[in-house]
């Protein structure tokens, strides 16, 4: 593997620049050549289109970008854990987390491994579900945290915790301050929800298709605070992690509203590629996961 010659190029397409790359790269623009040069007679193929006014990189040089990024990624990790594997537990943890877990759930784990790690340099990377798998399969973090599902077979998916969800409006809503509220009474109401490859509008889409509800309207907003202040200050329904609701609830800024005979739970786990297995700062992560919340299949 021409590790400084991938290097180069990648950095060379992002920046756009050989006299950039190099001062990036602290070698001389010749050094630079010279390794696009190389790849391209490795590859037998022409990498970049040059002129004195652009930079661009050709469907083969694409290609190759794609590829060495990767590549370059994994044979980092794999120098992290070698050195992982004669030291203490150092260096970088990457992880990835949903919305829910990465807002909500994950803040006061980090700071429970800091204190208990503190040469641990710690990276939390927030999206959606979709996002994170698309994530750790690419290698970007080295484990994700997610509270949807995926059928990726190339991942070990496992639960670690039981998370509940409520109905919620504003205290103003006709729902609000009722005992009970039954199924039919949720037919014909607006949603306020999260957006496509969250697990919470995935799980809010199971509720309403497995109980045949009828909705007047979905307003898609792709935060879970955005959702709450919209519910709020307006009207309609979410269903949200009671770890999103818990405090405006107390506070009385939002209202659950309890469906009769009916309780809506979902499992949140943590994933990542086989080969993490073997990192050192990953099976640390995971024993402090398993500490803070002890879960058993049911």
């Amino acid at each position: 593997m021409q590790y400084d010659a991938l290097k180069t190029f990648v950095t060379l397409v992002e920046v756009k620049n050989f006299t950039k790359t190099a001062e990036m790269l602290l070698m001389s623009q010749p050094s630079v050549s010279l390794h696009i040069k190389n790849l391209e007679k490795e590859f037998q193929t022409k990498l970049l289109e040059r002129s004195p006014k652009y930079l661009k990189v050709t469907p083969t040089g694409q290609m190759l970008y794609d590829c060495a990024v990767q590549m370059i990624r994994l044979y980092e990790q794999t120098r992290q854990h070698i050195m992982e594997h004669h030291h203490a537990i150092k260096g970088e943890l990457k992880i990835g987390a949903s919305f829910t877990i990465g807002e909500y759930i994950l803040p006061f784990l980090l700071l429970d491994l800091q204190k208990q790690h503190p040469e641990l340099q710690i990276q939390a990377t927030i999206g959606n579900t979709e996002e994170i798998v698309q994530a750790v399969r690419l290698y970007e973090v080295d484990i994700g945290l997610i509270e949807g599902q995926t059928n990726d077979k190339e991942l070990d998916v496992i639960p670690f915790m039981e998370d509940e969800l409520f109905i919620v409006s504003s205290v103003h809503h006709p729902l609000a301050n009722r005992e009970e509220v039954s199924i039919s009474e949720l037919h014909d109401q607006a949603w306020i929800t999260r957006e496509v490859g969250s697990g919470t509008r995935e799980y809010l889409n199971h509720v309403i298709r497995s109980n045949g509800l009828r909705a007047e309207s979905f307003l898609t907003i792709s935060s879970n605070q955005g959702i709450k202040e919209t519910l709020i200050n307006g009207k309609g329904l979410s269903l949200l992690s009671k770890s999103v609701i818990e405090r405006d609830v107390k506070s009385g800024n939002l209202s659950v509203i309890p469906v009769v005979n009916t309780r809506f739970t979902r499992r949140l786990s943590y994933l990542f590629a086989p080969i993490m297995k073997e990192k050192q700062n990953v099976l640390t992560f995971i024993d402090t996961l398993k500490k803070t919340f002890p879960y058993s299949e049911k």
